[in-house]
């Protein structure tokens, strides 16, 4: 069966309540990074802003950041990024009555109708996944052609040789438009691939070694000593795992640094708004994100995402996220946050990363 992307509904502008709205209200920013009192405050699904007696969409979005009214369109930026004199849409109400209008049913289904009481409605390790495994396979089949994938990756996967060579393979077949991860999972990867261990502990075997916490301290050092992590795999001859698979086909990671580095690895970004910055490039092209098995990283790219993306055509199509984690807790926090899209999956990322790229046959 063909995927096909669900169609997207726009509001009825013609309704009463929409038709006789006012213009939405502007006010200048009063200082660099600094909004209006009453500035309104950006959600995850489709919003449009009255202006000139028109309605207009916020066509690149994000949770939390200000609507800027310039040239015609509205553009949403960080509130850092705000400078004097901007002009940010302002109001709190999101029914139309201050020209702000959120539409979050843009995508369901008519008819769509939800039970009084039925049980099991929370996701849960009680759920039946395999749907969702069957829907997933075949969007990724239809991203990679039409889209663009983006993962979210923790550490856990390099401590499995399978784990590894499956996203590798993933990666190599054209799966993965980019990665965005943490120093910690570049270097038990580069460690597994260099001396077979993550942490010290063999990748198959599950052997301790020798000295092997020194291990991820060694790579990190021989990395730096040569200067960047291409230039590690070309001098140690490292063809296998996630970073070599990423470098050999030119899929971009952006690697953002935390507190509790070690080293940190050549290239982790280390100033915590310009790894910011550069997940969101990233993010911002996404159509779908698959966030696996970190739980912070998750919450950093989960605020981000927003629920749909405007194509080069003007067609207002879905973005997909996934939340895999083997922890009910993890996936839930993401909804905590306010990624009310998200989709879970609660299984060992191991398994579903292998699963993953058997079905797609890479």
């Amino acid at each position: 069966m063909t995927f096909q992307l669900k169609p997207y509904r726009g509001p009825d502008f013609d309704a009463p309540a929409l038709k006789g709205a006012p213009d939405a209200k502007l006010e200048a920013a009063p200082l660099d990074g600094v909004a209006p009192e009453d500035f309104h405050a950006m959600s995850i699904w489709p919003e449009y802003f009255k202006i000139g007696g028109r309605w207009l969409l916020a066509e690149e979005s994000r949770m939390d950041c200000v609507p800027v009214y310039s040239d015609g369109m509205i553009e949403v930026t960080e509130p850092r990024r705000l400078h004097r004199g901007d002009l940010v849409i302002c109001g709190r109400t999101e029914d139309g009555s201050e020209g702000i209008y959120v539409h979050p049913t843009g995508f369901e289904e008519p008819g769509t109708s939800v039970e009084s009481f039925a049980f099991r409605q929370r996701r849960s390790r009680e759920t039946a996944f395999t749907r969702d495994y069957d829907e997933l396979y075949d969007l990724l089949r239809y991203e990679r052609e039409h889209g663009n994938i983006v993962w979210v990756m923790g550490p856990a996967f390099a401590f499995d040789r399978g784990a590894r060579d499956a996203f590798a393979r993933l990666v190599r077949g054209g799966y993965a438009h980019a990665v965005l991860a943490g120093n910690a999972l570049a270097t038990h990867d580069l460690e597994a691939a260099w001396l077979g261990t993550a942490l010290g502990q063999d990748i198959y075997t599950q052997q301790n070694r020798p000295n092997g916490h020194y291990h991820h301290l060694q790579t990190i050092n021989r990395v730096r000593r040569c200067g960047s992590i291409p230039a590690f795999l070309e001098a140690e001859g490292i063809t296998d795992g996630i970073v070599a698979a990423c470098h050999a086909s030119n899929v971009p990671m952006v690697l953002a640094g935390s507190i509790r580095d070690d080293g940190p690895l050549p290239g982790v970004i280390g100033d915590v708004y310009a790894a910011q910055d550069a997940m969101r490039l990233y993010i911002r092209r996404a159509t779908t994100v698959i966030c696996m098995a970190t739980m912070l990283h998750t919450i950093a790219a989960g605020n981000m995402v927003p629920s749909y993306r405007v194509t080069e055509d003007g067609t207002v199509r879905q973005v997909y996220f996934y939340v895999v984690d083997i922890s009910e807790f993890a996936a839930g926090k993401l909804a905590d946050r306010g990624s009310l899209s998200s989709r879970s999956i609660l299984t060992n990322v191991q398994d579903f990363i292998v699963n993953v790229a058997g079905k797609l046959g890479v």
